[in-house]
């Protein structure tokens, strides 16, 4: 089995809790600053603390929130390319190109966030794992 497909995985899994770290990093000290206690309330949800700072605090909650959703499906098909053997060529160069376009996503929504170019980059990344899933779908079956 060729496991090089599963290195692209790996790097997002880790830029994930890099992004988690971030997002800690500013709220904590947003809700300090607020006087807001994120602990004390009783069934809090980030979300109600969301709206409670700056956006730019907010953003990167909600590209943490992003890297929790779609890329568990380009993990499921990067693992079924790693066990089909399928996951060397053309299936490698589109994982490598998830994970730093999801990268780049996740940098321009915490910091930027122009909706345009952050849709450009989420279509790129899905048109990726698209065709991945295609060829993750032909490899299991033939």
């Amino acid at each position: 089995m060729n496991t090089a497909i599963l290195a692209p995985a790996a790097v997002l899994v880790i830029w994930s809790l890099i992004m988690l770290f971030w997002m800690a990093g500013t709220r904590l000290p947003a809700a300090k600053k607020m006087g807001i206690d994120i602990v004390g309330k009783p069934g809090g949800r980030g979300p109600d603390f969301d709206v409670q700072v700056p956006d730019k605090v907010a953003w990167k909650s909600h590209n943490y929130t992003h890297l929790m959703e779609q890329p568990t499906l380009f993990y499921a098909t990067v693992v079924i390319l790693a066990l089909a053997d399928a996951g060397h060529g053309l299936n490698l160069y589109l994982a490598w190109a998830y994970a730093i376009i999801r990268i780049i996503h996740s940098i321009w929504q915490a910091t930027v966030n122009l909706v345009k170019v952050r849709f450009l980059l989420f279509l790129a990344s899905t048109i990726c794992l698209f065709i991945m899933a295609i060829n993750a779908l032909w490899a299991a079956l033939f």
